[in-house]
Parts: structure tokens; sequence; C-alpha cells
């Protein structure tokens, strides 16, 4: 019979959870005064088709392609040294953020690290291109500091998690504190600290491309362009190049990830 009761209870509070929420979605749809049915029109559905009908054939002429070749190299780098400095970056906040350096700087650090990704990776790069100018060298700072706030928050709970009898074993043999982290501490973390990094490339290369937008540099930057002017072949094969990259950078991701684990395994 209690069951039962429990049941009964449960089902209605996911009654009234499901009402809420139809209640929250209807009343945004009204707020915001969207109209569906002009979405899924056959009319819509036929300018969008036209619209897409146009990216096509792709622009494959030779000095196109070495530009979009350029802009690639331009993103991967972006991403790439942005991701590196993040990593610095994160980790050197990342050891007074897991409580290793007293609570007023625990505290300290994690205030920078939440300022650091609160702030989107597009405000940044919009505040980087005022600051250094238009091109990459704006891009990878945006992306290094929004990075290394998340990546900064993601070292400091694995630090604080890691295991602490083999750096306790290592200082009580005499050994230094910083090598007790190195030999003791650092390796327990190893694999997280590379899973968290490798994630963050492959979620920066896509950021990377997005960033050109606000003058950032890369594939983003060739895309903008292009749009502007209505090249619309040319905006085809940038994009293609955007879903190129993304995916080897996935695969170079996922075979570094299984390397690491057969190596340590």
């Amino acid at each position: 019979m209690a069951n039962k009761t429990k049941a009964a209870q449960l089902c209605m509070s996911c009654l009234l959870t499901l009402i809420a929420v139809a209640a929250v979605v209807s009343a945004s749809f009204a707020y915001l005064s969207l109209n569906l049915g002009q979405l899924f029109s056959i009319d819509a559905a036929g300018e969008m088709l036209r619209f897409l009908q146009s990216f096509f054939p792709p622009d494959l002429s030779a000095g196109f392609l070495a530009r979009t070749a350029r802009g690639m190299l331009e993103t991967l780098a972006m991403s790439a040294v942005g991701t590196l400095c993040a990593a610095v970056l994160g980790l050197v906040l990342a050891l007074p953020a897991s409580g290793r350096h007293g609570a007023a700087l625990k505290a300290l650090s994690r205030l920078v690290l939440n300022l650091l990704r609160s702030v989107p990776e597009l405000v940044w790069a919009v505040l980087t291109v005022l600051a250094v100018g238009l091109g990459p060298f704006a891009g990878t700072l945006a992306l290094a500091l929004h990075t290394a706030g998340v990546l900064g928050r993601l070292f400091a709970e694995a630090l604080e998690n890691a295991p602490a009898a083999p750096a306790q074993s290592l200082l009580a043999t005499g050994a230094s504190p910083a090598l007790a982290f190195l030999y003791g501490t650092l390796p327990c973390v190893q694999p997280q600290f590379l899973a968290y990094t490798l994630y963050r490339w492959e979620t920066n290369i896509r950021m990377a491309a997005i960033l050109g937008f606000v003058g950032a540099g890369g594939l983003g930057q060739m895309l903008y362009f292009e749009l502007s002017l209505f090249h619309l072949a040319q905006a085809c094969t940038v994009i293609i190049a955007m879903l190129v990259l993304a995916a080897l950078v996935d695969a170079a991701s996922a075979f570094m990830r299984r390397d690491w684990v057969m190596v340590h395994a």
C-alpha cells in the first residue's frame, strides 16, 4: 500500500513538472512571437532549398584552395597555441585553486578562474581585437584566456581528488614538496589533464573558426568575408574546410588518447 502511495505521488510530481515545463515553453513562444508555421511552410522549405543549392558547386580553383589551406593552417595554429597557453596558465592557477597554498590564495585563484571562463570566447575576441588589432594573435589570446579558466577549474578539481598517499610517502622519505608533487601527485592526474586538454583543443578548433567573424583571423574571417560579398561558392569551400579540419583534429585527438592509454597501461 505504501509503495502504491509513493508511486502515485511520484506520478503526480512528474505530471506537475510536465505541465510547468509546457507552460514555460508556451509562454516563451508567445513572448518571442515565434511563428513556426512560417518556418515549416512549403514556401519556406522552397526558399531554404534554393538557398542551399546556391552554395554548390564549391569553388575548387587552385588559387582559392591555396588561400583556404592557409586559413586552415592559421586556424589550427590558433587553436593549438591557444590551448597550450591555456593549459600552462590553467595549471599555474589550479595549484593555488586546489587549496595547496592556503585559503586566501584558493579563493583568489578561483575568482580569477571564474572570471576567465565566465566571459565567452567571442567577447574575449572583441576585447583582444581592440587591444592588439585584427588577426590571429587576437584569436589566440581569446582562446587562451577563456580556456585557461575552464582547464584551470578542471585541473584544480582533479588535484583535489588525487590520492594523497603517494605524495605523503615521498615527503616522509625526505623529498621536497615540489618533488613530491612531480613524482607523487602529478602522475595520478596526468591522464585527466591530457583528456581535458585534448577535449578543449577539439572545442577550440571549432571556436577558432567562429572567432574570425569578429576579425580574429583563420577560416572564420574568410567565411565572413565571402558571405559578406555573397560569394556563396567560395563560402561553401570554406565550410567544407572547417568540417575537414574538425574531423582531422577529432581523429588525431582520439589517436593520442588511445596511444597514451596503451603506453601507460
